[in-house]
């Protein structure tokens, strides 16, 4: 199973008073966000299937994409690893999942999986982890196909 990891791309900070789900992309964000989707749609396999967290700069990431998605309620803010890896399927989905969340989350979610900790990964805004499942000698294992952040593209 591939498993792709999409931090949103950058957001404004909160006005006093906004709720952090309702917290939108600055204009640099939506620029990285459409970068990122370029690249993303010239490499997502057939059948991907794409999760969003409901967080209103998490959509507008997604968005960019141009591909039809799902918003879940478990990947938004504060979410936990075990909440995404279920969401996702991992690893026994038989189709390959985007999701686009937030940081620790996902980072924690690159850290558990590669045996680091809890200590979770530092993950650049608007970057893509594209893992993936598979085993070797009986022995499950989980390796690193991509990682691409907008200022490389």
């Amino acid at each position: 199973m591939d498993l792709i990891l999409w931090r949103h791309a950058e957001a404004h900070d909160p006005d006093e008073g906004e709720h952090d789900l309702q917290r939108r992309l600055t204009p640099r964000g939506e620029k990285h966000a459409a970068r990122m989707a370029q690249w993303l749609d010239q490499q997502l396999p057939e059948g991907v299937r794409v999760l969003c967290s409901p967080a209103v700069r998490a959509e507008q990431t997604v968005q960019a994409l141009q591909r039809k998605y799902k918003i879940r309620d478990a990947l938004a803010p504060g979410a936990t690893v075990q909440d995404v890896l279920e969401t996702a399927g991992w690893p026994q989905a038989k189709y390959p999942v985007l999701v686009v969340g937030h940081q620790p989350t996902l980072g924690a979610v690159v850290s558990h999986l590669f045996g680091m900790g809890t200590e979770p990964m530092a993950i650049r805004k608007g970057a893509v982890w594209w893992l993936r499942s598979r085993q070797r000698e009986g022995q499950d294992q989980t390796v690193i196909l991509s990682v691409m952040t907008p200022e490389r593209l």
